[in-house]
């Protein structure tokens, strides 16, 4: 099941989440992140599983070993698998969550104004599905399980 793994639920039409989703893929030091669309059906039924609201997406969704990870607890999280430097950012962690959830919300709330959207998910999907082809089991964007 992909909620084994790492997974990382990014709004797929949002430019700035899509560029974090392919800077993130290559910088993978254990090869183990997944990445799903919140738009698609995986990404849909992850957040009806969570009791999660399936229509705001101001938030990555970091799924690991069972647990439920938002905001900036979710970057803190996924840094944890990123190559050197990159993992110092970590160190960011020290500072109150309210601070670190407050810069979140306030680049989550202005993404779209300040870097944009797609009219279709990163993926060239038609909508409203946007998640992978079953024939592309080489797309870097969703490792095989």
């Amino acid at each position: 099941m992909i909620e084994d793994g790492p997974l990382v639920l990014f709004d797929g039409v949002c430019n700035l989440c899509s560029g974090c989703v392919r800077f993130l893929s290559p910088r993978d030091r254990t090869g183990r992140l997944r990445f799903a669309p919140i738009q698609d059906a995986v990404g849909q039924a992850i957040l009806w599983r969570h009791n999660l609201p399936p229509q705001d997406w101001d938030s990555f969704v970091f799924l690991d070993e069972g647990q439920v990870y938002l905001k900036s607890t979710a970057v803190f999280r996924i840094v944890r698998f990123m190559r050197w430097p990159w993992t110092m950012l970590a160190a960011l962690q020290v500072l109150p969550r309210p601070v670190t959830d407050w810069v979140y919300d306030r680049v989550a709330r202005n993404r779209y104004a300040m870097f944009g959207r797609r009219t279709t998910c990163m993926l060239a999907m038609p909508p409203p599905t946007c998640g992978p082809d079953p024939g592309q089991a080489d797309n870097p964007m969703f490792p095989p399980a």
